[in-house]
């Protein structure tokens, strides 16, 4: 993630937008505080996709067991003590 001033900013904006096509995060700063953030706008989650990830994962763990007398409640017990 790249981090740049406002006013630096403002003279460089095609070199950052540039960097964002390329997939990079610029955040942008004011004395040094961060105020705003660029990224591409492309980017973000794709339900459709993440639906497809829970299913598949789902599916993968059919059928799989802790085996033996090993729970689930047993397990979150022990890893407290």
């Amino acid at each position: 993630m790249l981090e740049i001033g406002a006013f630096e900013a403002k003279n460089k904006l095609a070199a950052l937008l540039d960097a964002v096509e390329r997939g990079d995060e610029v955040v942008i700063t004011r004395r040094g505080k961060p105020v705003a953030k660029l990224v591409s706008a492309t980017a973000g989650s794709d339900r459709a996709k993440a639906v497809a990830a829970a299913h598949r994962i789902m599916a993968l763990r059919q059928g799989v067991t802790l085996g033996g007398d090993v729970t689930l409640k047993g397990l979150i017990y022990d890893g407290l003590r």
